[in-house]
């Protein structure tokens, strides 16, 4: 499996994304990833949720640990690369969410809308999401990482079936203790 820490990245847009998604490229490239880009002409752009499963297939079949998706709003791509087993995607318009969505969920995939996010933005989301993993800079906040752990397992082994026929409880549920919020604690 590549990872993050090897400095590989798979990308890909939709027309709408497309801008967006060689402006987070070239700089990406700058600061020295290797990326691999779905989409590498406007031509190639599909429509969005056919882009999302591409990307999707990337995490699934194990050749990336992280991936970026856009288009238009980021939710359409989003969705649709949801649906390959093993992608934890997030849709982020800030930098705090996107650092969120690496260090809290876990997520794999980042979806950006290139409607709402301008490039610098975009660049500063890139770099927060792939640089961070979980647990990354909590580590004041006792309980942190494994309540997120869990949180993460579950959403991986989630099983629909076995939840409904459980009266729509999770299945052998794990619990971990969160200490209080450490101050300050606002990105």
């Amino acid at each position: 499996m590549s990872d993050s820490e090897d400095r590989r990245v798979v990308l890909g847009a939709d027309f709408a994304g497309f801008s967006l998604k060689e402006a987070v490229k070239s700089h990406l490239i700058e600061r020295g990833w290797q990326v691999d880009d779905l989409t590498p002409t406007l031509d190639e752009a599909d429509m969005y949720h056919r882009v999302g499963f591409l990307i999707g297939a990337q995490i699934s079949e194990g050749r990336y640990e992280k991936a970026l998706a856009f288009c238009g709003s980021g939710m359409g791509i989003h969705v649709a690369a949801s649906k390959c087993p093993h992608v934890h995607a997030a849709v982020c318009e800030t930098v705090q969410s996107a650092l969120r969505a690496a260090t809290a969920n876990n997520c794999n995939v980042l979806a950006m809308g290139a409607f709402y996010v301008a490039p610098r933005l975009g660049r500063a989301m890139a770099d927060a999401f792939l640089e961070h993993s979980l647990g990354d800079g909590y580590e004041e906040w006792e309980g942190f990482r494994e309540y997120h752990q869990i949180g993460y397992d579950e959403c991986e082994r989630f099983d629909y079936a076995a939840y409904r026929d459980n009266g729509f409880r999770v299945v052998e549920p794990r619990e971990a203790v969160l200490g209080p919020e450490p101050r300050g604690l606002a990105f």
